[in-house]
């Protein structure tokens, strides 16, 4: 028996595939074209399952194109800049820089180890001089075009890291990386005018329909989150407007109709009033709008509700009623103006807060339901909008409003613009250079790129660019005079916003453009882009935006990147995400040691959906190995073909009929799986659809053991061989994308690789050659026979009658009914 090797078989093949130059894509080439991209990984030193399963389903789609004739572009890059290589200095006394290089050329033997076919020559670093020098070109063409601007902000801060975080990097109030309680700090930050996007970001969603899953579709929309709406004024009384030097409060609300039910006011803890009374405010209350301040917005909105009451009040604009203000922890400052009009009996945040602070609750809409209610009905005591309900009672409200000055109907969005700049050194730096006299300017072309200095010491105290004896130190591009040089670096998600467009240029242009118009023109858009759900948002909506915007700029043509794509299923482990802090993390490495990477592959494809979670399980591991040893064992069952045997069908016992068919089902299954986009690839059923077919073939070993010893039937044993040889042709073919070492091992062996292509599919194959039919007497079944399926209604009719003649012999057949290749019922009396 042979003996199947994972370790020397793979080691081959990779070597083979490195060497030849087996997945690189073809460039001014007149083929058809598949972008399959997996998302880039952070160079941590290592990769892990996740990282694993999303690269076999990537690679599996790359490596099935191929054997298709397309032109693949399966390219790997690593987003290389964050602040994790700066921690990692400082834990390591290391260099950010040396770090990161060290740790892509690891996890690179990794991905080869894996049998992924990446192409090499377009792998890339984010980090490296000519991806920044072309990313700080695009800062400084949106800063020119005003998409790029300065501005002061309260931000989210984090002491120990010292830089600003996202929202959605404060987590629980602290920071996500060092779990440092963050507070507020006012600074100068660059924004990106995203919101001028908005509209086309939100509509374009539309294209991507049937194509991106639905709950990310709805992530999106939430996210950029339109909404039609009132914006008015609630003037503050006089003696609040002298102290504050704040005349009114500007309220966005999408309810106009419930306009007469508001009575109080609620203003985020960072707005201008706040701080504009935040001294005459007594300690204790001084103390919570600070706790409310530095509580991140993800906290805020499932923390109790808290307020302040400020202690002034406002005009109600069509009631002229005096409502109080307070400062509420719900209410955020970074949507609308961070002022809202609260009415309790018609919104349940509203009520709680009303209930907890004991302040009025005033109907303003009909309704039987009790308070709060949301739904809609016809406007209470409210003068001439009396009766009026939904649509006609907001248009109404505002059109009055508009009338006499009081406000104005808006467009308004959750989407705010994107902060960009961060307080750290290993990022690209901010190409933006600071005069006295002449303001901030973009740094000159011709000095691009602006690189980092090595020779810094990294504590984690501040930015040690601020700190570098001469970085910070610059002319200005306009008059010449001495200036100083931006410290802040940029949001990594600028690197990863336009990575994709990178890969789509030859990097043998790299050095000369950012992109090649007709290299891009003719691989965009992706598409098959696979990542974690957890990108949902962030990160395809700046990648989204950025395409756009380099698209307005001239760079290339499209509209949205990605045509098509796959958020993967976390890999658990005992039911919970995989992570050192619980003990159950399975190292891709001890896994390849054991069982080499072909059982690696299959295990991840076979064991979930690729939408699905997916389960680590030993057995499932076991098993997964198990398969492959025994496809590689009897491999001696087939015989050195180039091609597919041809097979006298007509010489065919059941168990042959049925091995055939089981093959040919199993290459239509991978028809369906790989080119029916909406199945979402689910490779566990392709899978099971060969293993099935191994075992039919496996049946003709018993058939031909029992053959020989009865009558030593040769053209049975040849036929068996046909048989074993037309499925391993196939079958090889149709697990190369997941199990591809043992794979080209074995075809290699058999069949000179010729069958590592597209194979026609035999339908004649997946013909029955007997339909299985119910007799039922008066719906009742009696009986089942096997007829030839080339039978005709009559014949089968008779037969079905003499199967049943016991039950017959009796009574009179009234009815007769045929339900072709199905049953004969017998309506009798």
């Amino acid at each position: 028996m042979r003996s199947y090797n994972p370790k020397t078989i793979e080691k081959k093949w990779q070597e083979r595939w490195e060497r030849e130059g087996a997945f690189e894509p073809e460039w001014d080439s007149p083929k058809p074209k598949k972008y399959i991209l997996s998302m880039f990984p952070y160079p941590s030193g290592a990769i892990h399952m996740g990282h694993v399963r999303n690269y076999c389903i990537g690679d599996a789609l790359a490596r099935y194109y191929r054997m298709r004739s397309f032109n693949v572009l399966h390219p790997i890059g690593f987003d290389a800049f964050g602040m994790p290589a700066e921690n990692a200095a400082i834990k390591h006394n290391t260099h950010p820089k040396s770090w990161t290089y060290a740790n892509m050329e690891a996890m690179r033997k990794e991905f080869a180890t894996l049998g992924l076919s990446f192409s090499r020559g377009q792998d890339l670093a984010t980090c490296d001089p000519t991806y920044t020098k072309w990313e700080q070109k695009f800062f400084i063409e949106m800063w020119e075009k005003g998409l790029i601007y300065r501005k002061k902000a309260l931000l989210n801060w984090c002491p120990n890291d010292q830089t600003v975080l996202a929202n959605e990097q404060v987590i629980d109030g602290k920071c996500w990386r060092c779990d440092t309680q963050v507070v507020q700090k006012e600074m100068e930050q660059y924004y990106i005018k995203i919101t001028h996007y908005a509209d086309e970001l939100l509509a374009d969603l539309a294209s991507l329909e049937g194509k991106w899953s639905p709950q990310v579709l709805v992530m999106q929309r939430n996210w950029i989150g339109k909404s039609h709406g009132l914006q008015c004024r609630f003037p503050l009384e006089s003696s609040a407007a002298k102290r504050s030097g704040i005349e009114s409060l500007e309220i966005f609300t999408t309810r106009a109709d419930t306009i007469f039910g508001v009575t109080y006011c609620a203003v985020a803890p960072e707005h201008p009033l706040v701080k504009a009374l935040f001294d005459s405010l007594s300690r204790e209350h001084q103390e919570s709008i600070t706790a409310m301040q530095n509580t991140g917005a993800r906290e805020r909105a499932t923390a109790p509700k808290q307020g302040v009451d400020l202690g002034v009040q406002v005009l109600h604009p069509l009631t002229n009623e005096l409502l109080p203000v307070w400062v509420a922890n719900f209410v955020l400052m970074d949507y609308g103006s961070g002022a809202v009009m609260s009415v309790p009996a018609h919104d349940e945040r509203d009520f709680e807060f009303a209930s907890l602070y004991h302040l009025p609750i005033k109907q303003a809409l009909e309704s039987s339901e009790p308070l709060p209610c949301t739904s809609e009905g016809a406007v209470l005591d409210s003068g001439a909008f009396h009766g009026l309900s939904g649509d006609y009672a907001r248009e109404a409200i505002i059109k009055h409003c508009e009338s006499h000055g009081l406000g104005e109907g808006v467009v308004n969005y959750r989407l705010r613009d994107w902060g960009v700049s961060r307080q750290r050194y290993w990022g690209a730096p901010i190409p933006i250079v600071h005069c006295e006299d002449c303001g901030a300017l973009p740094e000159r072309l011709e000095n691009l790129p602006i690189t980092l200095p090595e020779d810094v010491s990294i504590t984690g105290e501040g930015n040690p660019l601020e700190k570098h004896p001469t970085f910070t130190k610059a002319l200005c591009p306009k008059c010449g005079k001495p200036a100083r040089r931006e410290s802040d670096t940029m949001d990594t998600f600028m690197e990863s916003s336009w990575y994709f467009l990178r890969y789509a240029t030859n990097s043998t242009k790299w050095e000369k453009c950012a992109l090649d118009s007709s290299d891009v023109g003719y691989w965009l858009q992706v598409d098959e882009y696979i990542g974690g759900i957890e990108h949902a948002i962030l990160h395809l909506l700046y990648a989204r935006f950025f395409t756009k915007v380099l698209r307005d700029l001239g760079y290339h043509g499209f509209n949205e990147p990605f045509a098509h794509l796959l958020t993967q299923g976390m890999v658990l482990k005992d039911g919970a995400k995989m992570a050192k802090s619980k003990g159950n993390v399975i190292n891709p490495s001890d896994i390849l040691q054991a069982y080499g990477a072909d059982t690696a592959r299959l295990f991840m494809l076979f064991a979930a959906p690729p939408i699905k979670e997916l389960e680590w399980n030993d057995n499932g591991v076991e098993g997964a190995n198990r398969f492959i040893r025994r496809l590689y064992e009897r491999a001696q069952n087939a015989y050195v073909s180039k091609e597919i045997p041809a097979i006298d069908t007509n010489m065919l016992d059941s168990v042959q009929k049925t091995a055939r068919k089981k093959i040919y089902e199993a290459l239509q299954k991978s028809q369906e799986v790989f080119t029916k986009r909406q199945n979402n690839y689910n490779f566990n059923t392709l899978i099971a659809a060969c293993m099935e077919a191994f075992n039919a073939l496996h049946a003709l070993e018993s058939e031909e053991k029992g053959s020989r010893d009865s009558d030593g039937n040769s053209d049975r044993i040849k036929i068996n061989a046909d048989i074993w040889t037309e499925g391993y042709y196939i079958l090889l073919s149709i697990l190369e994308p997941i199990i591809p070492h043992v794979c080209w091992e074995l075809s290699e062996e058999l069949f000179a690789l010729e069958n590592l292509r597209e194979i026609a599919l035999d339908s004649s194959a997946l013909a029955d050659s007997e339909k299985t039919y119910a007799i039922t007497i008066n719906g009742k079944k009696r009986a089942e026979i096997a007829l030839p399926s080339t039978m005709g209604k009559d014949e089968i009719i008779a037969q079905a009658k003499l199967a049943a003649q016991k039950w017959l012999a009796d009574v009179t057949i009234k009815k007769e009914i045929f339900v072709p290749d199905k049953l004969v019922n017998f309506v009798v009396g």
